[in-house]
């Protein structure tokens, strides 16, 4: 059954980013449907995008033409490429916060870390523009 598979998938595009974003709006779209019911205007049309947004992921998923959907992918991927980059930043900031205390300077905004220690008040010197501030635990 796996090779069945694996045969009807060679030459087509697959799952890609844009793919698995086109389908997370889906399931939102639908989830959101069971908030506001299909009586009301907005439920049916959430109803409705969201199984387009389906069906366009599957089209994606299954189709032939890779280069058209590499193009579309490279411009999903640089659309987002500002939001991927600060969402990577706070995973990192939280992954840190069990070590480090991290703060910001007031004069220009750089954060700072900070070993996580057993010291009440600690004097840091910003190494960007050398402002130097007092921090209590």
């Amino acid at each position: 059954m796996k090779e069945k598979f694996m045969r009807f998938m060679q030459g087509r595009n697959g799952v890609d980013q844009f793919s698995r974003f086109t389908m997370g709006v889906a399931l939102v779209a639908i989830v959101l449907t069971l908030f506001t019911g299909t009586i009301s205007g907005i439920g049916t049309f959430l109803d409705l995008f969201g199984m387009a947004a389906i069906v366009y992921t599957y089209f994606r998923i299954f189709s032939k033409n890779i280069s058209k959907r590499y193009q579309e992918n490279q411009k999903y991927l640089q659309y987002s490429a500002k939001f991927r980059v600060r969402v990577d930043k706070e995973k990192q900031i939280l992954r840190q916060r069990k070590d480090y205390h991290i703060y910001t300077c007031p004069g220009c905004g750089q954060k700072i870390r900070i070993p996580r220690g057993s010291f009440k008040k600690v004097e840091i010197e910003c190494p960007k523009c050398h402002t130097k501030f007092i921090k209590r635990r």
